[in-house]
């Protein structure tokens, strides 16, 4: 029961029912904007333009009698009207747009300008014409009230320069900015000088512009403004390049170190970015004896200047130092790195974990400002590393390295993040440094820090485990133990949140993980999490992150009865599985499989469970595997696996003639006929699909190296059985080769192809020959499941889903050929026929 309303809740005074009603005329108010939108049945009328009006009639009546959103509809179509119709336009709707635009507001004139830029990037029509039509037009907006539309125009402006003739210049632009540029005239029109000179210059040979632009670029320099003074001063830099080492040096170095004294901060910032900007044009004598001293000078007085210079300094900081690096004494050097390391830890000091509520303004700001310092410093680290040398990082930058990896800021972890991969390359085989630093961003609680710190991780993790030099020894990374927590924390971190595209990037980079940490390490902290997001997710991409990453723990596995396991689970829980979704996301699985594994592996585990789906009950799923079909069908080899086509055509046939989706059917009759269209491979190499064939074989290689490394293993564990330690690291050896050939294979011909994408199946899914070996040793991969060698562990020791009690379908390819004793220990049985039953499978 709820409590009776007090008596103030029931107050029904004047003065109460006064408060009504003004709140019922706020609301009131509030609608009379929505009632004044709607269009009167005039308006409306006036807005009607007759159909039968081509473009052109169009364009110009509604420009000349039309509402300015019509009007501005026009302009935005110009350069559709100019592709169509370019004569017609420039005689009849381009004098009309010039007339308009006289008394065009923000939005036309903004229009306007986007427009006549994309006339000229089209080239529409020839330099010659455009500079005829639309260049006055151009010109006499420059200067409009507006900045915003000045700008606009002025942008337009300086792409248009980069096209024109230099006669035109000269005449159009260069002689009317003599005037422009004097004092006489507006700021506005003296700052869209200085843009206008710069542009300019890069224009006209030396002579002409020490003659004529020169003088108008110092009159600019000493402007009674600031901001001319300071746009001036920006466009130096451009002049330089365009003038030449010895004119710099006698005209635009003595300016720029007379606005680097200059009263306003502003042009004091400009003319320093502007120096460090320039270094490279300077020789030796001009670093050390003049840019040198103002730089120093800088430094000195950064601490008491505005805050701005010094975020320019810091984020410049690196360059300098590079710059500059050839003329330092080491007392210099030195003093520079203390410079550094101090702007690294700037306003650390005052951190006293107040509220940003109780906290003045002024106060507030400048904590920003040195965030952002030290942020830049965090941007600059690489550069200071090679400044004081690789070798004396230690000694040098360690600490600066931990301040900056600790940060209380997101942005300047989240920088530091970003270069962990520069540092890690420079430090080379003194990675090992900063392990502990990796974990601690790993662990980093703002997602953006881990987002930045994985777009590289693959890399880290590799140079880390090979101790920073390429070797062709295995080497794991057994000296970080904290790295395996770090990683599962980072993935359960991103799977709580709702950032979903950083979970799924994170997965994709787990894929890396077989070339950093052990099999066994993977079986047991990363496989099974894999198969619970494929399973539990709700997103889709992370789901395939999940399958593809679970492939590729899958396809590096090192022991048999694990590799027997996981693809027991995949049938059983995925492919067999009661949710649709599940079985969807075995497909997309299947998918993943012949990407990664050769045909052999596929036909022989995974062949019999995909087609089995063509009895699926639920649409979605035999809409998926029709799809999914020219690729299987790509695994197949004449006359090898006859007896699979037999199979497969059957299924087909049966979906063709028992189908009642009509949507399923509709797919089903394209995939027929694709399916007909394609070329069987042969078991000989044929020249059309060489290059696959080879990566086939290559695959089929390294998955018999697989074998026959565990058996290696095995004999090494054994008491009594010594193992020749040269053939176990020549195995090694192999696998590498195999996976260099493999990888420079796929980067050629693009092997990775697009999820469902019917389009390109015919070109993508193009067949590999089965290459058997000389030695017959090729076809020993192809190990029978039910075999009991491998039957090792006790059935009550191993999850419900792995119990080997039900044997797994498998399809033999080879009857005739002996399997090594070394990987198997037995013959494989004779194929058998595919049992195609109905399951009962609830969506």
């Amino acid at each position: 029961m709820h409590p009776p309303p007090s008596a103030a809740a029931m107050d029904f005074s004047q003065n109460s029912l006064f408060g009504y009603t003004e709140d019922l005329q706020e609301l009131t108010i509030i609608e009379r904007p929505v009632r004044r939108s709607l269009k009167t049945p005039e308006e409306i009328e006036r807005l009607t333009v007759d159909e039968d009006l081509g473009d052109i009639e169009r364009a110009v009546y509604l420009l000349s009698a039309g509402q300015d959103i019509q009007g501005t509809s026009v302009i935005a179509n110009l350069p559709f009207l100019m592709r169509q119709n370019p004569a017609e336009t420039l005689r009849r709707v381009l004098p009309k747009v010039r007339e308009v635009l006289h008394v065009a507001g923000v939005e036309m004139q903004l229009t306007a300008a986007v427009s006549f830029l994309t006339i000229l990037q089209e080239e529409s029509v020839s330099v010659h014409t455009y500079a005829h039509s639309f260049l006055q037009t151009i010109l006499l907006h420059l200067e409009h009230r507006d900045a915003g539309v000045s700008n606009a125009w002025l942008e337009t402006l300086l792409s248009v320069i980069e096209v024109l003739p230099k006669d035109t210049l000269r005449h159009e632009i260069l002689n009317p900015l003599v005037s422009k540029a004097q004092l006489s005239q507006t700021v506005q029109s003296r700052l869209v000088s200085c843009k206008i000179l710069g542009k300019l210059t890069n224009k006209f040979d030396a002579h002409t512009i020490k003659r004529e632009i020169l003088p108008l670029v110092k009159s600019l320099c000493q402007d009674v403004e600031y901001e001319v003074r300071s746009c001036m001063c920006r466009q130096l830099e451009n002049i330089a390049q365009g003038i030449g080492t010895d004119l710099t040096k006698s005209v635009v170095l003595p300016e720029l170190m007379e606005l680097s004294r200059d009263e306003g901060c502003s042009v004091r910032l400009a003319a320093f970015e502007t120096v460090v900007n320039l270094l490279d044009v300077f020789d030796t004598d001009d670093r050390s004896q003049t840019i040198l001293p103002l730089v120093k000078s800088f430094c000195e007085k950064s601490f008491k200047a505005d805050e701005s210079i010094l975020i320019s300094l810091s984020f410049h900081l690196g360059k300098l130092c590079h710059g500059l690096y050839g003329i330092f004494t080491p007392d210099q050097h030195l003093r520079f790195l203390e410079f550094y390391k101090k702007l690294c830890t700037l306003g650390l000091q005052q951190e006293n974990g107040h509220n940003e509520n109780q906290v003045p303004p002024q106060l507030l700001e400048q904590e920003k400002k040195y965030i952002s310092v030290r942020k830049n410093c965090a941007y600059n680290l690489p550069a200071m590393i090679v400044f004081v040398d690789p070798k004396n990082f230690q000694l040098e930058l360690y600490s600066t390295f931990f301040c900056l990896c600790h940060d209380p800021e997101v942005p300047v972890r989240y920088t530091i993040a970003i270069c962990f991969y520069e540092v890690s390359k420079l430090l080379n085989s003194g990675v090992y440094l900063i392990h502990k630093e990796l974990i601690t961003l790993l662990q980093d609680e703002s997602l953006e820090v881990l987002d930045a710190l994985i777009d590289h991780l693959p890399e880290i993790l590799e140079l880390m485990s090979t101790g920073g030099e390429s070797s062709i020894q295995e080497s794991k990374l057994p000296s970080l133990p904290d790295l395996i927590p770090a990683l599962t924390a980072a993935e359960q971190r991103a799977a709580a949140s709702l950032k979903w595209r950083i979970h799924e990037k994170l997965l994709q980079k787990y894929a890396c993980l077989p070339h950093v940490i052990s099999s066994d390490q993977i079986y047991y902290r990363f496989l099974q999490r894999m198969f619970t997001i494929m399973m539990t997710n709700k997103v889709l991409p992370v789901q395939k992150a999940a399958s593809r990453t679970l492939c590729i723990f899958l396809r590096y596995n090192r022991k048999q009865e694990q590799r027997l396991e996981v693809i027991q689970k995949l049938i059983e829980q995925l492919g067999q599985g009661k949710s649709y979704w599940n079985r969807l996301r075995f497909l997309d699985t299947c998918e993943f499989i012949i990407e990664l594994f050769s045909k052999s592996f596929f036909c022989k585990y995974f062949f019999l469970p995909v087609i089995e789906l063509t009895h699926d009950p639920v649409a979605n799923v035999r809409m998926k595997l029709c799809y999914l079909l020219p690729k299987v069908k790509s695994t197949l080899k004449i006359p090898e696996d006859k007896h699979l086509l037999q199979q497969l055509e059957m299924c087909v046939r049966k979906l063709l003639c028992q189908e009642k989706d009509k949507d399923v059917l509709a797919i089903v009759k394209r995939t027929v006929l694709e399916l007909d269209r394609m070329e069987m491979s042969m078991d000989a190499f044929q020249n059309k699909f060489y290059e696959k064939d080879l990566l086939d074989q290559e695959k089929e290689r390294e998955e018999l190296l697989l074998l026959e490394m565990e058996q290696l293993e095995k004999e090494k564990q054994q008491d009594g059985r010594p193992v020749n330690e040269k053939t176990f690291e020549k195995k090694r050896k192999e696998i590498k080769k195999s996976k260099l050939i493999r990888s420079q294979s796929i980067n050629n011909h693009a092997f990775h192809t697009k999820y469902g994408n019917l389009d390109k199946c015919s070109s993508k899914t193009s067949t590999v020959a089965y290459i058997p070996s000389a030695s017959g040793l090729a076809k020993t991969s192809t190990i029978s499941l039910t075999d009991d060698s491998f039957r090792t562990r006790n059935a009550s020791s191993l999850p419900p889903s792995f119990s080997p009690s039900t044997p797994l379908p498998s399809t033999s390819r080879g009857t005739a050929h002996p399997v090594d004793p070394k990987s198997s220990g037995g013959k494989e049985p004779p194929p058998r026929k595919a049992t195609l039953k109905s399951r009962k499978s609830n969506p």
